[in-house]
């Protein structure tokens, strides 16, 4: 009883003190300026993990901010900014509230797996908004849609080029006809965060946006659920490279200043580049691909990329560019089967 009375009158202090209220968050309540750790253990009977999460509670009321690393556990860059944003974020001089989500599938980082959970053998980024008795998978997208995403009122799910990947940094923002509102509210937070390219994706016609349809992808279930929602992709091939994690460190400090959550001149980028239009390269042939050009590089339609062989060194298929604009991404390892993504370009306004 004397535990639970110092906590209410510790609770009226601070609300008296700055208008900011403690904040409940798995069955804890944190205090303004406090930071917490969870461990969030998830089972489906058969495999078990788990979710760390971090609370940034700050001394003043504001925005609840979403952040989700390692939804794809071979995507490192956006995990180890994750790891630097629990030092960097300081919930003394926060308003508002930062959830940090730092490695979202364990499962695939732990078992250093590219796209998949090893557990189950599905992807995250493809399961939202998951099922709260289904497979170890299904139940983490559940627990992020259930538990997290509805306590935000901006969303950012991080990402980088997976293991085959060679991919250049770009954001991206959720465009929905019927949505004008959010939409521009996305629009705002990819150009906050200081990156030289934002794609627009239109998801009007998309079936994942519709009711009753599966959200399939982690910031889809935010902006469909009526949060502004973007994603930040950003390291390439799997690797390490710092200059992209601070990247990324830096694009979350700036959007916290865009929303007023830190202090400072809010600064949207100038001379941003929008892709609104997408074309991808699709391999007819399995064998070893062989890149004659890399991510970021401007590409005219009829441009030959790259070639593919067959296991005998013979060359089986050239590979030529379908259309003008900038490699966003291309397969940069050489195993390659029918069917899969060669490269994507995107079309530059």
């Amino acid at each position: 009883m004397n535990k639970i009375l110092i906590l209410l009158l510790s609770c009226a202090f601070w609300s008296g003190l700055n208008g900011q209220t403690p904040f409940e968050f798995n069955g804890k309540t944190l205090l303004p300026g406090t930071k917490s750790h969870f461990t969030i253990n998830i089972s489906d009977g058969q495999n078990q993990t788990f979710v760390p999460i971090t609370v940034f509670h700050g001394k003043e009321n504001g925005a609840v901010l979403g952040i989700t690393a390692g939804v794809h556990g071979y995507e490192y860059a956006p995990i180890l900014a994750g790891q630097k944003l629990i030092k960097k974020i300081d919930p003394q001089a926060l308003t508002g509230t930062v959830i940090l989500i730092q490695t979202a599938n364990v499962g695939s980082f732990l078992g250093r797996s590219p796209y998949i959970n090893p557990l189950d053998k599905k992807n995250l980024n493809r399961s939202f908004p998951g099922n709260p008795n289904g497979t170890i998978t299904e139940r983490i997208a559940n627990f992020i849609s259930e538990k997290v995403i509805p306590r935000c009122n901006y969303f950012v799910d991080m990402h980088s080029g997976d293991a085959p990947e060679d991919l250049m940094p770009y954001v991206a923002y959720y465009q929905h006809d019927e949505k004008p509102g959010i939409s521009a509210k996305g629009r705002e937070i990819a150009m906050s965060l200081g990156f030289d390219h934002v794609i627009v994706l239109k998801t009007t016609e998309k079936d994942y946006m519709k009711e009753g349809l599966p959200s399939l992808y982690c910031s889809a279930q935010a902006f469909k659920r009526g949060i502004p929602a973007a994603d930040i992709e950003c390291g390439r091939l799997g690797r390490v490279e710092e200059r992209f994690v601070e990247k990324i460190v830096e694009g979350i400090e700036r959007l916290l200043n865009h929303l007023q959550m830190t202090q400072g001149t809010p600064i949207l980028s100038k001379g941003i580049a929008f892709i609104d239009e997408r074309f991808y390269i699709i391999s007819d042939h399995t064998g070893l691909f062989y890149p004659l050009k890399t991510s970021g590089t401007f590409v005219r339609k009829g441009m030959k990329i790259g070639y593919i062989t067959d296991f005998f060194n013979k060359t089986i298929e050239e590979v030529y560019a379908d259309s003008s604009g900038i490699i966003l991404y291309m397969l940069g390892t050489p195993p390659v089967n029918a069917g899969e993504t060669l490269a994507a370009i995107g079309v530059v306004e």
